[in-house]
């Protein structure tokens, strides 16, 4: 990832100020850029690296709203405003459900946060912005889709917003309707079936409201967890294959291996991630065993994986 002061949106791609009936640059003020430095032993280092940079965006008196694999298992924060300061964070919480993560500013941050806005009311061909710090570091968009979204390391998102163009440094970028409110974070880029066309897939801004307070008061939602598998994954021609598998994860403990091909889960057929993962937590909750139905160079067995609670194996935030 690039750090928060190489990238800047060719000029053609930045809002213009005219185009908005709001402060455009008052509102790209409170997103700020992210630093976050994790320790080489951590869960997550081999997979999401031991430095991260993105973005965050100020939603209330230092409270910064991020994507969470940033920030996951930090040791140390850094939020770089637009003016040059930088303010040390803290880790605060983070939810593997929607993707969020939420950083305390350990110092003053004299900026208007952000007001949330409602993403339920955002359509198709709305106009948007996906915000960075500041004009040159942020893309005026279209929303192009409104639809699913399962990824390979075990999430699901009912009804995820897809922008385009695409931001260059999308991780915690702000989506920004045109009424100057907050409705998404940036999460992931993809690449369209056309040839060097990308589109930022966005975390909807709703999925905050019902969890933000057990975030802030307990760095978690207040929830039990779902079952996890530490199984890495794709779908392809209607077939559910591993890719790979999480170190100490049950998958790996249970011989999963790169190449399998996954049939069932207890008994009944999946044919995508989508169904992969609903399947596998209607099962109960995390603890459960999770039976499969596994093909390994055209050799199909059962298999049964004692699930657990992802959080467990991760590094918690250091206090300051």
């Amino acid at each position: 990832m690039a750090s928060p002061t190489e990238w800047k949106v060719p000029l053609a791609a930045q809002p213009r100020p005219q185009d908005y009936p709001f402060d455009l640059e008052r509102a790209l003020s409170a997103v700020v850029g992210l630093h976050a430095l994790i320790p080489p032993d951590a869960f997550t280092a081999p997979t999401l690296g031991t430095e991260r940079a993105g973005n965050g965006v100020l939603i209330d008196d230092g409270l910064v709203l991020t994507i969470g694999y940033l920030i996951t298992e930090a040791e140390s924060i850094w939020l770089h405003l637009g003016d040059g300061r930088v303010v040390q964070g803290h880790a605060l919480g983070f939810d593997s459900e929607t993707g969020f993560g939420l950083v305390q500013a350990l110092g003053d941050i004299d900026l208007v946060p952000l007001r949330l806005g409602a993403s339920d009311a955002a359509r198709v061909g709305d106009a948007v912005i996906v915000g960075g710090g500041g004009r040159t570091r942020s893309v005026a968009a279209r929303i192009e889709a409104r639809q699913p979204f399962a990824g390979y390391w075990e999430y699901l998102l009912d009804d995820a917003i897809f922008t385009a163009p695409s931001h260059p440094n999308w991780g915690g970028a702000a989506l920004i309707s045109t009424r100057g409110e907050l409705i998404g974070i940036g999460s992931l880029q993809l690449e369209r079936e056309q040839k060097d066309r990308h589109i930022n897939m966005i975390v909807p801004i709703d999925l905050l409201k019902p969890i933000l307070g057990d975030l802030r008061a307990f760095g978690r939602v207040n929830r039990p967890a779902r079952p996890w598998l530490g199984l890495f994954a794709n779908d392809f021609d209607d077939k559910v294959v591993v890719m790979g598998v999480a170190d100490r994860g049950p998958a790996g403990r249970g011989g999963i291996q790169s190449g399998d091909i996954v049939h069932a889960v207890d008994g009944d057929a999946v044919s995508s991630l989508a169904e992969f993962y609903r399947k596998i937590w209607a099962l109960g909750l995390a603890g459960v065993d999770v039976p499969l139905t596994i093909s390994h160079d055209g050799i199909t067995f059962d298999v049964v994986l004692a699930s657990t609670d992802r959080a467990r194996l991760l590094k918690a935030p250091r206090l300051h």
